[in-house]
């Protein structure tokens, strides 16, 4: 052990704090919390200390560690749950939501927020329900909400269209067109918070209300209002009923099952409203070797209720977890009241509870059996490109390319990369095509390759580029022979590595190599020419969405955009000026100088630009 190491085990405090261990550059290994940080921290350096064996590997690369001292373990326990979420520390407790459940997403941030099914579950800003089943129950529910509440179903976070038209779904009754401000932004919000409330488990409320104004639009004789409050009434109801499974005496409560296996554990949750099981919860999580199940527990509910629409007045746990003081404690601060972290002894929640535990075992065997199936699966279509191909080494680094634009209109370029037969999305990269004129995809194609591999392996900090800094095996373009030679003429600026190029070709799924005129026809169902079209799809994916997203921010632009040297303050002084687009074209250049805020140099430019008079 070094010697400052030393010096700091002996200078520990004995109050509860949480602690950082870092490697010899700095970076975080692990983040702790401890009731006192004395003996828990000394206790990784001890013999008969922690004993399991990721910790043994951690302990080796510890070169320097921090403690912070809080006022208690439930303040420690907050600090970790901040910090971790900050590091993303390697040997901490990781949850890995299975990405293939669809959840219910309320963009919350919003001036006018949507309801929308998605199949992620990280952005800020957005509350999330589930994951659900299955997609079509999602889309079903969503589809009897947008009849009951009229959300808007439009994409974006701005509302409507550029043509300033209530869409159709507004004359069918399913929007409240907020984009023309039929609808105040506060009348808005209170559609959405029913919206949250209903699934959240709490039916009565929107029930009631639907039956108030149906009984009041009969009474006032307006009976095709009345029948449409007595459809939604029904949607609403079947929509509660369908997911009830009645256990009144339960009351509200979350029940937790969780099975550990290696380094793998899985978590069942079953969320009860008045003592109806509204859906069932999995997730996964990683990094658990050697942990309790309480530790575990500590982990998963600390991060999962961290984002949790809301906390129920008691949780239900297995009777492994002994000590939940401080997690209990950390979630009625979360709550805002008191809430009960126990394990069940006896009943109806004791027989939920071991139900919980019984699929949290099926899903983490299922979850194993399809790693491995998919992993040998990953390994045989690398094998085989590698004997197609006839590649040096196995492609275990990807890198595909593809261009995306509508004549000439806003040309991009994306790349994604593949490591060991999955995304690694966090090297995708994106180009805005710079140097061409009209449309050339081989050109931007080219452009995007070479922008590439000019950053390999660059070596000084403000130029790095982790997703650019190593060579990839295999390079794939999307398209054939042009594509192809136009890629290889732009890789050879650089000494590069040997790195292997080729085409695929969408048609009939023909793979160009380099030097060889005839293409390389794979089996359909082949592992290898699988992965390959799922490399391509991806790129055509992430190109298409980077295309679309530059096409609508042009669309979105105003005139005051498009003038060179005007910010926004200086927008916004010419927009409170002027009043309109149409008086601010109009103006004369001694109107532009007339301006507050606008100097005069800067009024000639703008008229210049406006009437293509030359340079002021």
């Amino acid at each position: 052990m070094a010697t400052a190491l030393e010096a700091q085990l002996k200078g520990l405090p004995a109050k509860p704090g949480v602690y950082l261990f870092r490697d010899s550059a700095g970076k975080i290994l692990y983040v702790g919390k401890a009731k006192t940080l004395r003996p828990r921290v000394r206790s990784y350096f001890q013999r008969s200390g922690d004993t399991r064996s990721g910790i043994a590997r951690m302990v080796a690369r510890i070169a320097d560690l921090e403690v912070i001292v809080t006022g208690s373990e439930v303040e420690a326990l907050h600090l970790e749950q901040n910090l971790v979420k900050r590091h993303r520390p390697p040997f901490n407790v990781r949850l890995r939501d299975d990405k293939s459940f669809p959840y219910i997403a309320v963009t919350v941030e919003e001036d006018y927020p949507r309801v929308m099914f998605t199949r992620e579950r990280h952005r800020r800003g957005v509350v999330y329900f589930g994951p659900y089943a299955n997609a079509k129950k999602v889309r079903e529910t969503l589809d009897v909400l947008n009849r009951v509440f009229r959300f808007r179903p439009c994409e974006g976070p701005k509302p409507g269209r550029h043509s300033g038209i209530p869409c159709l779904d507004f004359h069918i009754d399913r929007c409240y067109a907020p984009c023309v401000k039929y609808i105040s932004k506060e009348e808005y919000r209170k559609v959405i918070e029913g919206v949250i409330e209903f699934l959240s488990g709490e039916s009565r409320p929107i029930i009631a209300e639907l039956e108030r104004r149906m009984r009041n639009a009969a009474a006032h004789e307006h009976f095709e209002e009345a029948a449409r409050f007595r459809n939604r009434l029904f949607s609403v109801r079947h929509l509660a009923e369908r997911q009830a499974a009645d256990k009144r005496a339960v009351g509200t409560v979350d029940v937790l099952g969780i099975a550990i296996e290696g380094n793998r554990a899985a978590v069942q949750i079953f969320p009860l409203r008045d003592g109806r099981m509204v859906d069932r919860y999995g997730f996964h999580l990683e990094n658990v070797q050697d942990r309790d199940v309480e530790s575990v527990l500590e982990a998963f509910c600390v991060e999962y209720y961290s984002s949790a629409p809301s906390v129920p007045p008691q949780i239900i746990v297995p009777r492994g977890a002994v000590n939940t003081t401080a997690l209990a404690g950390f979630l009625s601060e979360r709550r805002g009241s008191q809430v009960s972290v126990r394990p069940a002894e006896r009943g109806e929640k004791r027989r939920l509870q071991e139900l919980a535990d019984q699929n949290a075992h099926l899903a983490l065997e299922a979850d194993t059996a399809r790693s491995e199936s998919s992993r040998l699966r990953r390994v045989e279509a690398l094998e085989e490109l590698r004997e197609v191909l006839n590649l040096e080494s196995l492609p275990l680094r990807i890198e595909c390319f593809d261009v995306s634009n509508i004549q000439e209109e806003s040309p991009v370029s994306a790349m994604v990369v593949f490591q060991d037969g999955v995304p690694k999305k966090a090297h995708y990269r994106k180009f805005g095509i710079r140097k061409i004129d009209g449309q050339d995809d081989y050109a931007a194609l080219a452009e995007a390759v070479s922008r590439r591999f000019a950053r390999v392996g660059t070596g000084t900090e403000a130029d790095h580029d982790e997703g650019f800094a190593s060579a990839p095996n295999l390079v794939v373009i999307d398209g054939g022979k042009g594509q192809l030679s136009a890629a290889i003429q732009a890789m050879q600026a650089y000494d590069l590595p040997r790195v292997a190029v080729i085409s695929l070709a969408k048609r009939v799924e023909e793979v160009f190599v380099p030097d060889r005129p005839d293409p390389i026809r794979l089996e359909r169902h082949s592992p290898g020419l699988q992965l390959l079209q799922r490399v391509r799809d991806e790129a055509h994916r992430f190109a298409l969405g980077f295309h679309r997203q530059r096409r609508e921010s042009r669309a979105r632009e105003s005139i005051f955009d498009t003038l060179a040297g005007v910010g926004p303050a200086r927008r916004r002084a010419l927009i409170r000026h002027f009043g309109s687009a149409e008086r601010f074209l109009a103006a004369s250049q001694e109107e532009l100088e007339g301006v507050p805020g606008i100097p005069a140099r800067t009024a000639r430019a703008i008229y210049a630009q406006l009437h293509k008079a030359g340079r002021a």
